[in-house]
């Protein structure tokens, strides 16, 4: 699931880091107590350590995709982390604190324990994929002309990315461009444009003064998408493998580089075409 609050989205299983590390910080505080010791600091460098670490990876990977704007890499708000270079960095930093101060390994040791059984026993990891595996949503749309149509019926036997936004969004309005871009190029791949809370004419009016050029645009003014798929973040990017089920989300606007790792990841996937 994934949430908005106020201008920024969230998803949910990141929340529920939040709430692992404190359970992390607590244990740990209380185990070390009697030393009066504490492992809030450690816990932070580590967190620090990972999103630097997994952004560094994430943008020499994709480094041709920043090049031409390079100070787009501190723009971390499309989400380009690498979560294994992440967790290698995390580690690192809690054994190099382990090895200089030995009266922390034990408070550390539980604290971590803690904080990564808080974490599984709550069901994050399934949410990272936002129900992985799920279907195409039965859910009826409309589109520009009145008509309607659902997402099944657009697939032709192709992968999918349908993407959820609505013209009232900045960050939908700021990714568009990039999809636009991605639907010209991507031919093997069906890129679909759900509206959520917008009528047709005010999608419309959109589309023609920012110049768009995009197809299946389609209308679901009551929002019954998001809550099919259990978002109502804006924008969210779901990307769908040739039979029709969910391998991939993204929660928050797209960067060109984003959008390459994650559609990377979707041709990688068993039956879908490779050929671009």
């Amino acid at each position: 699931m994934n949430v908005n609050i106020g201008p920024f989205a969230f998803q949910t299983s990141h929340l529920l880091l939040l709430v692992s590390m404190v359970i992390a910080a607590v244990v740990g505080h209380l185990v070390g107590r009697p030393q009066r010791l504490g492992i809030s600091n450690v816990l932070i460098d580590m967190l620090l350590a990972a999103m630097l670490a997994a952004r560094i990876v994430f943008v020499a990977l994709w480094f041709d995709q920043y090049r031409d704007a390079p100070w787009s890499v501190f723009d971390i708000r499309d989400g380009g982390f690498n979560s294994w270079a992440g967790l290698a960095a995390a580690t690192a930093v809690a054994i190099w604190h382990a090895a200089r101060h030995p009266e922390l390994r034990k408070p550390l040791s539980l604290g971590l324990l803690a904080g990564t059984l808080a974490w599984t026993l709550s069901g994050a990891p399934g949410m990272l994929g936002m129900n992985a595996q799920m279907a195409l949503p039965a859910v009826e749309l409309k589109t520009l002309a009145g008509g309607t149509t659902n997402l099944a019926a657009l697939s032709h036997g192709k992968p999918m990315v349908v993407n959820l936004w609505a013209t009232w969004c900045p960050p939908c309005r700021r990714e568009m461009p990039v999809l636009a871009e991605a639907q010209l190029r991507e031919t093997g791949v069906i890129f679909v444009f759900v509206s959520q809370g917008d009528d047709a004419a005010k999608v419309q009016r959109y589309l023609s003064g920012s110049q768009l050029k995009l197809e299946n645009v389609l209308i679901d003014a009551g929002s019954e998408l998001g809550r099919a798929i259990g978002s109502t973040a804006l924008p969210t990017s779901l990307f769908y493998d040739a039979s029709g089920h969910l391998v991939n989300s993204h929660v928050g606007a797209l960067s060109t580089a984003t959008l390459a790792d994650k559609m990377a990841a979707l041709y990688l996937q068993k039956g879908n075409p490779i050929a671009r």
